[in-house]
């Protein structure tokens, strides 16, 4: 009797409720080998490959690219071959469901945890992000649709504290990880026109966006060229017949020459629905969840500049004055549960810095920012830009912060009211520089100054300790050095 498996989305260990396909590297009819590739699947901070848990033939695949899949819902069937390698029975696979469910309560994972090796599903690079900073703007986008961005995932991202090793698949005669693939489908690159630079012909992400920068690998465009060449004789044959109906310029007047009065959009709408994935859809659910769950309170002043000599690191001076902040006040340096109505003050200072990206939020967090100079911190910011940018950053560096800093001022903007994300209790936003004009004893300056705006969750602090930590951040910032 033929033996079935349906094979449902595992856990991936980021503790979110669904994930996105990638890329499948088998089709409906193949022979897969136990604990062979079966699809790539993209989280909120990794694309992850998910092994097939039997050996045998595909029956049924869940979707497509693009096509988001509930945790414990049926991503594959396979009708087992008993000829070939199998699991043992309760052999555990390191995936788990918890249950099934997408509802099920799934704990944050907050700790710091170490970097394991595990034999199973392989955390890879994705896409592009960029820092968030006054004083050291992103590159410039290389090719369209590609920006250069760093930073940090807002939120108490929950997640494993798991990151594994990843290896080059070769689909289709290209060698290429997920993450690559990605990319490339992203810009409009076609991989296989993609000259590799990796060791034994491994295609890179520079290699992608040096093909989507020059253009030389445009997707279609082989294609579209041979359709153009078979196309013409057909297009010769054709009848001539009307012009084409020329597109309808929307203007403010009838054809009267009166007046217009314009109509709601009503239910119709002209753009297209776009489903949010990865990193974006799991920013969409902690935004929703600290709207829901934090009392937000905002202060906002202008740190006064003009006392400093010479140019200095903007980012490492407000990160100094949120560790002095912090010293001052412990109240804004904690987490609270809501739940309990407890309260838990660290005496190290892990500031979270939220890095905006193409693909969403990012907040990585700045460990031991207590106990780091100004160099220490550049050094640190640096080497979360890149892990980033290129997404091998583990998932234990995007929770476990104690602090938030938004340096919007990079882009736009004076104050805003940037939200706390639980546990946290606090998050500085920092403003757009400007020279304003100031009273001093015996006349007016023009001093530049920054403007500061402080969210806190009024449950866990009182107004009284919020204002004494941006007194104490005016006060650090207000140093020559």
């Amino acid at each position: 009797m033929t033996q079935t498996k349906t094979f449902l989305l595992p856990d991936l260990g980021e503790g979110l409720p669904d994930a996105t396909i990638v890329e499948w590297f088998v089709k409906v009819g193949d022979t897969i080998r136990l604990d062979d590739n079966l699809v790539s699947m993209e989280t909120a901070k990794a694309v992850v490959e998910v092994p097939s848990p039997v050996s045998g033939k595909v029956l049924r695949l869940a979707g497509g690219a693009g096509d988001v899949i509930v945790t414990g819902k049926m991503l594959a069937e396979f009708e087992i071959d008993p000829s070939m390698p199998q699991r043992a029975e309760g052999q555990d696979t390191g995936h788990h469901h918890g249950g099934g469910g997408h509802d099920e309560p799934r704990a944050p994972g907050q700790g710091v945890g170490t970097q394991d090796t595990m034999p199973d599903d392989r955390v890879v690079a994705s896409q592009e992000g960029g820092a968030l900073e006054h004083d050291t703007p992103p590159p410039k986008a290389e090719a369209a649709g590609a920006r250069s961005d760093a930073g940090t995932v807002v939120g108490a991202m929950q997640s494993s504290d798991a990151v594994r090793s990843e290896q080059a698949s070769s689909i289709g005669g290209v060698k290429a990880m997920p993450a690559v693939r990605a990319l490339a489908r992203k810009m409009g690159v076609d991989i296989t026109r993609v000259q590799p630079s990796g060791s034994d012909g491994v295609v890179t992400m520079n290699d992608v966006k040096q093909a989507a920068a020059n253009g030389s690998a445009k997707l279609g465009a082989a294609g579209a060229s041979r359709t153009s060449v078979a196309a013409a004789p057909m297009q010769q044959a054709q009848p001539r017949t009307a012009a084409p109906q020329q597109a309808v310029q929307r203007t403010t007047m009838s054809q009267a020459g009166k007046p217009m009065r314009t109509q709601p959009p009503g239910a119709a709408a002209t753009g297209q629905p776009e489903q949010l994935k990865g990193v974006r859809r799991n920013m969409a659910r902690v935004m929703a969840d600290a709207h829901s769950k934090v009392v937000p309170t905002t202060l906002v002043d202008d740190a006064d500049l003009h006392a400093w000599i010479g140019k200095q690191d903007i980012t490492a001076r407000l990160i100094r004055a949120i560790v002095s902040a912090c010293k001052t006040v412990p109240a804004l340096n904690a987490w609270f549960d809501g739940e309990n109505l407890s309260r838990t003050m660290h005496t190290h200072v892990d500031i979270g810095i939220a890095v905006d990206t193409d693909d969403g939020l990012f907040v990585p967090a700045l460990r031991n920012a207590d106990m780091l100079d100004g160099s220490g911190i550049r050094t640190a910011i640096q080497r979360l830009r890149t892990q980033v940018a290129d997404r091998s950053i583990a998932p234990s560096e995007l929770s476990g912060y104690t602090i938030s800093l938004s340096n919007f001022g990079m882009f736009a903007g004076r104050y805003a009211t940037p939200v706390v994300v639980p546990p946290c209790v606090a998050i500085v936003g920092a403003g757009k520089l400007s020279h304003d004009v100031v009273a001093v004893m015996g006349g007016i300056e023009v001093h530049r100054r920054m403007p500061l705006s402080l969210t806190f969750d009024h449950r866990a602090c009182t107004g009284g300790e919020a204002a004494r930590f941006l007194k104490a951040m005016l006060d650090d910032l207000a140093l020559p050095h």
